[in-house]
């Protein structure tokens, strides 16, 4: 098989995948829930393929990650997502720091693809689960995300441990979702669990919390998928110097608090901007 016909099937697929999305730009919601789903699971893990192709060259990297961020974040545009970094200057600054966001959907990986283009060193922690999902997941693994097992709270503290010794190795940052799963609940953030902020401490290094603004474009009860806009809003970091584990409880609230905050503003500067029928989720009003 000739590289010039990969090219050229691979121009004629994003072709007609272009001419399908500017079909169903007009189709009925639910169709279009379907197909922008659909896309980007299926352009994701296209991708990754392509991606581990280069990844097993250099397994565990977490410079590979530069490579899944230039190709992957592209299929943001595909599924009309648009994603706005603010007080980015927090994040490109070197050093090792624990990054918190909270987690809304699958999506949020596009949104962390285009912080990882502006980041030195970062790896990620995930669920197991992920790791199974395919093509995606193996690129993960590849470029250094470590998958923890929830069900397991011995095994997932060990794994922690380590990551936080692949922060100081490699001098990266680690992100983490502190409510450990997604929270299809836009009127709150869900409670944080204490990992995050243990390995925090025990590193002495920063918390970096970074807020996703909700995504009240998506209404999965009623299969609605429209364009939207996502603000990603990164806080000053939280220093931990001189706590110990007797603070992690304290330093989890605390974080939480400055992020919940931020959230709410947030969600007013997006639901003002957008006119009342386009607010999908029941429970996205949070404004009183």
């Amino acid at each position: 098989m000739s590289y010039s016909w990969i090219l050229s099937s691979s121009i004629g697929f994003y072709f007609i995948l272009l001419i399908l999305l500017v079909t169903f730009r007009s189709a009925r919601p639910k169709l279009k829930y379907i197909y922008k789903f659909a896309v980007f699971s299926f352009v994701s893990n296209l991708l990754a393929c392509l991606c581990c192709l280069f990844f097993v060259l250099r397994p565990r990297n977490v410079n590979n990650v530069k490579i899944s961020a230039k190709v992957l974040k592209h299929v943001t545009k595909l599924i009309g997502i648009t994603w706005e970094i603010r007080n980015k200057h927090v994040l490109m600054e070197d050093g090792e720091a624990i990054v918190t966001a909270n987690h809304q959907s699958c999506l949020d990986l596009l949104g962390v693809l285009h912080v990882w283009e502006i980041v030195k060193k970062m790896t990620l922690v995930a669920k197991k689960e992920v790791f199974y999902t395919g093509p995606i997941g193996i690129a993960g693994y590849l470029t250094g995300i470590v998958y923890i097992d929830r069900n397991d709270p011995k095994k997932a503290y060990k794994e922690l441990c380590n990551t936080s010794q692949i922060m100081a190795t490699h001098k990266t940052k680690i992100w983490i979702y502190p409510e450990g799963t997604r929270n299809g609940d836009y009127s709150k953030m869900l409670r944080f669990k204490n990992g995050a902020f243990a390995m925090a401490i025990a590193a002495q290094k920063p918390i970096i919390p970074v807020v996703f603004s909700p995504m009240y474009f998506i209404n999965h009860e009623k299969m609605i998928f429209e364009e939207g806009h996502v603000i990603l809003q990164c806080l000053e970091p939280i220093p931990t110097e001189g706590m110990t584990m007797d603070d992690v409880v304290n330093l989890k609230e605390r974080v939480r608090n400055v992020m919940e905050k931020a959230y709410v503003e947030l969600s007013k500067e997006v639901q003002s901007s957008k006119t009342k029928d386009i607010m999908f989720s029941p429970s996205y009003n949070i404004i009183k």
